[in-house]
Formats: structure tokens, C-alpha cells, sequence
């Protein structure tokens, strides 16, 4: 539990970093997209300041998913970091279909660009986002994957947009610069979608990724004096800290140094599966179980 803690605070810091280089930018980024002209850019700067909304806000609630268990939240607030998560997915996805408008009206009337201004302000974007990007790419929780990936879809477009003004520069196709938009707009809906998916999961309580149940029930069951294994149930909290419950039948001589021995033998494999938070329910063979039939 102590290395959550430390991973929620350094998921904090991290966000912050990323809040302040990406404000930053956004501002950089507005200016120089009036002076070159560029709807690419333009309407990148939305995005971005979207982003940096999102990205505040992120860290807001990664900031309150840090505090303690209460009466009113047993587990303590570490879902709020997925709620940041879930809600910046949401607005990146609306930021993108207001890109997708914009751009296509410019694709139906291209304009020139300023090419030199793209570039520099393309230089300036990867180089931003990058550090950001690295810096979340060290995180373990759901909220810091999702901003990580948003940062890296930003670089990613700014890249695009960097070889789209070097292309213009030698060649005059003014298209080229909402084909880009377009396609930028595009690839963040669909990583967006994915990101959705991932995250509801574990909003939903599914299976975590990269945990097999299968094998962690067969794991409990292979342990002596466990006859069977019932009622298991495991997720993830925030996409990094799982948690299991399970009813583990033992023999009707089994006693209470026997379950004593086996509940720390579980519990210490099932860390190495990932799983750091189990409760454990142990019945005797032939007991009634009023869950066993669910």
C-alpha cells in the first residue's frame, strides 16, 4: 500500500509538470497559429487548451484521490484518479469533432500558410510534449496513462505537421495543411475509443489487464489443505492497484495455524500476480455457502 501512495504522489507531480507545459504551449501555440495562418495549427490550439482544462482538472482529482480512507469511502478516493481519466477521454473526443469542422471547411477553401512560422512552432510542439511525455511515461495510474497518451497523439501531430510545412515549403499544395488537420483529428478520436474502452472496464469492474484469472484461481487451488476455490471476484481500483476476494474450502480438521500458514502463502503469490489487496473467506468442506450457487 505504501508504494500506491508514493505512485498516487509522484502521479500528482507528474500531471502538474504536464498542466504547466502544456498551458504554456497553448498560449505559444494560439499566437502563432493567427500569425501563420494555419488551420492545422489553429485548431491544434483548441485541442490543446482543451487539454489543458482536462489536464488541470486531471490533477485536481489526482489530487483528492490521494486521501485516506473514509466513512463514506471505504476504499479510499483512488477511483477519482479513473473519473479524471474518463472525463478528459470525453472531452478530447469532443475537441476533435470541433477540429474535424473546422478543418473540412478549410479543406473546401485552402488557404496559404506562413511554412517558416509552422515549422518553428512544430519544433516547439514536440519538443513541449515530449518532455511531458516522458515524464508521464514513469506513471502507473490510469489518469497519468490517459494525459500521456493524449500528449503523445500531440506529438505525434505536430511531427505531422512539421513534415506538412517542410512539403509546402518545396511544393504549393495549400490542401495539405487540413488534410493534415483531419487526419490528426482522426487518429486522436480513435485513441480516444480505445482509451474509453480500457477505462470503463476498470470503471466497471472487469477483469484487470494483464491479470489472468484463470491462472490465479488455479494458483489458490494448487496450495495444500485448499480442496476448492468459489466466489471469486477481482478489479482494479484505478488500473494499477487490483483487489481480489475469494471463498477457499479447507478440510473440517483444518485449524487456525493451518489458515494461518495458507492465507500468507496466497497472499504473498498473489503479489507476484498483481494483485496486492485480497480478502480471503475460508470455509470448512461440506459448509453451506449462501454464495457458492451465485
Amino acid at each position: 500500500m505504501h508504494d500506491h501512495i508514493h505512485h498516487h504522489h509522484q502521479g500528482t507531480e507528474n500531471i502538474k509538470m504536464a498542466f504547466f507545459l502544456n498551458l504554456v504551449f497553448t498560449i505559444i501555440e494560439v499566437f502563432g497559429g493567427i500569425f501563420t495562418n494555419s488551420v492545422a495549427i489553429v485548431t491544434d490550439a483548441v485541442h490543446d487548451l482543451g487539454d489543458t482544462v482536462t489536464i488541470g482538472f486531471s490533477w485536481y482529482l489526482e489530487k483528492i484521490s490521494k486521501k485516506k480512507r473514509t466513512k463514506d469511502f471505504s476504499y479510499g478516493y483512488t477511483r477519482f484518479s479513473l473519473l479524471a481519466a474518463i472525463i478528459n477521454i470525453n472531452v478530447l473526443a469532443l475537441g476533435s469533432v470541433f477540429v474535424l469542422k473546422e478543418s473540412i471547411e478549410r479543406l473546401m477553401s485552402p488557404e496559404p500558410c506562413n511554412l517558416e512560422g509552422m515549422m518553428a512552432l512544430g519544433v516547439l510542439g514536440v519538443l513541449f510534449n515530449g518532455v511531458a511525455v516522458l515524464k508521464l511515461k514513469k506513471g502507473h495510474s490510469e489518469n497519468e496513462r490517459v494525459v500521456m497518451l493524449h500528449l503523445l497523439e500531440d506529438v505525434l501531430g505536430w511531427v505531422a505537421i512539421l513534415i506538412g510545412a517542410v512539403v509546402m515549403y518545396f511544393v504549393d499544395v495549400p490542401i495539405l495543411d487540413p488534410i493534415l488537420s483531419i487526419s490528426i483529428a482522426c487518429y486522436i478520436l480513435y485513441g480516444a475509443s480505445k482509451n474509453l474502452k480500457r477505462t470503463l472496464s476498470i470503471f466497471l469492474q472487469g477483469v484487470p489487464k494483464g491479470v489472468n484469472m484463470e491462472m490465479v484461481t488455479k494458483m489458490i487451488k494448487q496450495e495444500a489443505n485448499v480442496l476448492d476455490v468459489h466466489d471469486v471476484h477481482l478489479w482494479s481500483l484505478d488500473g494499477d492497484y487490483n483487489v481480489l476476494t475469494a471463498h477457499i474450502i479447507v478440510p473440517e480438521k483444518t485449524t487456525m495455524q493451518d489458515l494461518a500458514y495458507l492465507k500468507k502463502e496466497i497472499h504473498t503469490k498473489l503479489k507476484e500476480h498483481k494483485v496486492p489487496h485480497a480478502t480471503l473467506e475460508f470455509e470448512l468442506y461440506k459448509e453451506n455457502c449462501h454464495l457458492e450457487a451465485h
